[in-house]
């Protein structure tokens, strides 16, 4: 009894860990990233990067391969302008029209 006890509380802690962790959608990902245009260095940016992550690993396991590079791309630009504060953020725009093109 101890032990299926203890497997239902393992069960149940690994259960609300997964549910969690939610995969942004599309236009999540675009009004973040129009956000992060204004200014790429804002905690938004940051953030941004491992939300589009999360969402081009799940396209990429659906065999949408033209979402993922679109998204990709996204994601270098974010890091660009994130990290290279004179980089100009008009390439995160520049990305924008292919993820809702390809997405």
């Amino acid at each position: 009894m101890k032990y299926l006890t203890f497997l239902f509380l393992k069960i149940l802690l690994l259960s609300n860990f997964v549910m969690a962790e939610t995969i942004p959608t599309k236009s999540e990902i675009l009004k973040e990233s129009r956000e992060c245009i204004k200014d790429s260095q804002t905690q938004v940016c940051k953030e941004l990067v491992s939300k589009i992550e999360k969402l081009q690993l799940v396209v990429f396991d659906q065999n949408r391969f033209k979402c993922q590079s679109s998204l990709l791309g996204m994601q270098s630009a974010i890091i660009e302008a994130y990290f290279l504060k004179d980089f100009s953020n008009m390439r995160i725009s520049f990305m924008i029209p292919y993820v809702i093109k390809n997405c």
